[in-house]
């Protein structure tokens, strides 16, 4: 009874998020507030167990949570009705509570909490009510049509439940996903790069794309669905140690002069030879010159800068001022941003991982001091700085695979942020260095797919990859967890050949 009524109340509560405001979602708000309480130790490894279904993993797990509870409500409902309504305003209370703490709230964020609440209330008064109608002893089938009735009334408040979640969610995704944020790039500015180079992943099945899809690049960020945003309200205010502080909107943003970069992302998250890393080409308009536009004043070092949900990102100034070209990005692949990578506008910073130079769903750039604040992250003992490690990895094949005797391929990617990648070499069981093949170059911000031929002989057998850069340095050999700044180490495969 009490689970029939919560999921009744919960697919209320969710359609009304939809229409209203999506993240107040009785179970998204709980969720998000589950994530800002979440040790980060915890966070760290729901990463690296779950990886891009961390939140996915998380919804399931409230869910349950929640439906345990309910099963409670239920028994005391059935004892006394009002100790049962009782018990389930507490429930509707902690997603009361839990939206209305949320930073970028407004002031429908509590209806979706009340719908919840005054929904399941009423199936749970109704459920009562049949369950506790007198039945007809003169009736041979009397007991039976009271629990048939029961068990209809239960299925269809059950039914409204699962059609209002579904429903809802996908009224919330048609929200996000507006003409403007699923169209091509022809509204918007050209991009300014020069024609890019054809990658190897249709050579050598397995490889890794060149360019990372929108729809599989990874992501990884602490808000439990995407923020609302809408581009033709958005603005982004540049605040803080500046001598002319100002806010941009979205149309004056387009009109500045655009640029386009190759770029490799990677999180710090990201073991050796880890899936949580992608490249893309990034259409935008330099940070420098926004922020020239502010003008700087003396003393400041860093950018702390704020997404839509009130997650905050630190990054180095010098990063957004030396030339790498950082961007405040509109576009993906030739496509406007998708909603879950940042729509309308991200912060991409080359050469720094996600946590200190990737904000999604950017709204305002404070300049002040690593002295004076902390970003979300480094509050939590990441390192401030971040700078992307040297790496490479091997995709094909894939470790504990099954190979032929005789030639083989082997293959993967590699990366060398700011300096770019000289050369990659393979070893097989501890044997010396051998060169690889590389692929095409996008520039030292980009990743380069690799090839090496491989006179496979019959056996188990090791393999590993290292990287060169431009400069002649090898990739650091040490093996160094991911926490505070980045995963080191040799990738290493064992496979069987014969």
């Amino acid at each position: 009874m009490g689970i029939v009524a919560t999921l009744a109340g919960l697919g209320a509560g969710h359609l009304a998020a939809a229409l209203v405001a999506p993240e107040a979602s009785p179970i998204v708000a709980v969720g998000s507030r589950v994530v800002d309480l979440t040790p980060f130790a915890v966070k760290e490894w729901a990463i690296g167990a779950f990886g891009t279904n961390d939140k996915a993993v998380l919804i399931g797990g409230v869910l349950v949570l929640t439906l345990a509870l309910a099963a409670g409500l239920g028994l005391l409902a059935r004892r006394a009705l009002a100790s049962g309504l009782v018990a389930g305003g507490v429930l509707a209370s902690v997603a009361l509570a839990a939206a209305f703490v949320d930073r970028g709230r407004s002031l429908a964020w509590p209806v979706p909490a009340l719908v919840a609440l005054a929904v399941g209330a009423l199936a749970l008064r109704a459920l009562w009510g049949r369950l506790t109608a007198p039945v007809d002893r003169r009736s041979p089938v009397g007991d039976l049509t009271s629990r048939r009735r029961f068990v209809t009334l239960a299925a269809s408040l059950g039914a409204v439940g699962a059609v209002g979640g579904l429903l809802g969610e996908w009224l919330r995704r048609s929200s996000v996903s507006t003409p403007l944020a699923s169209g091509p790039l022809a509204t918007l500015p050209p991009g300014t790069a020069t024609p890019f180079p054809a990658g190897l992943e249709a050579q050598v099945p397995g490889l890794s794309p060149f360019v990372t899809p929108a729809s599989t690049f990874y992501r990884i960020d602490t808000a439990i669905v995407p923020p609302t945003v809408d581009a033709a309200t958005w603005t982004l205010s540049i605040e803080g140690l500046v001598d002319r502080p100002f806010t941009i909107g979205w149309d004056e943003l387009l009109a500045m002069d655009p640029i386009e970069r190759a770029v490799t992302l990677e999180c710090v998250s990201n073991d050796v030879g880890g899936g949580l890393i992608g490249s893309a080409r990034w259409l935008g308009v330099r940070t420098a010159t926004l922020l020239a536009r502010a003008g700087v004043r003396a003393g400041a070092d860093m950018v702390l800068s704020t997404s839509r949900d009130g997650f905050t990102v630190g990054t180095p100034l010098s990063a957004l001022l030396d030339g790498r070209d950082a961007l405040v990005a509109y576009g993906m692949n030739r496509a406007v941003l998708p909603v879950e990578h940042g729509y309308p506008v991200r912060l991409i910073t080359p050469g720094l991982y996600g946590f200190v130079g990737a904000t999604k769903w950017l709204v305002k750039m404070e300049l002040t001091t690593f002295r004076a604040a902390q970003a979300y992250w480094t509050k939590q003992g990441w390192s401030e700085r971040g700078p992307i490690k040297p790496g490479s990895r091997i995709e094909v094949p894939r470790t504990g695979a099954r190979v032929p005797a005789g030639t083989s391929r082997v293959g993967g990617t590699a990366w060398a942020h700011g300096v770019g990648v000289g050369g990659v070499q393979v070893r097989v069981d501890r044997g010396p260095w051998q060169d690889a093949t590389l692929g095409p170059d996008a520039g030292v911000q980009f990743w380069r797919q690799w090839l090496w031929s491989w006179d496979a002989a019959p056996g188990d057998h090791e393999l590993q990859v290292r990287v060169v850069d431009a400069a002649g340095a090898a990739q650091d050999e040490k093996v160094l967890p991911p926490f505070p700044d980045g995963a080191s180490g040799l990738h290493t495969i064992n496979v069987s050949v014969g």
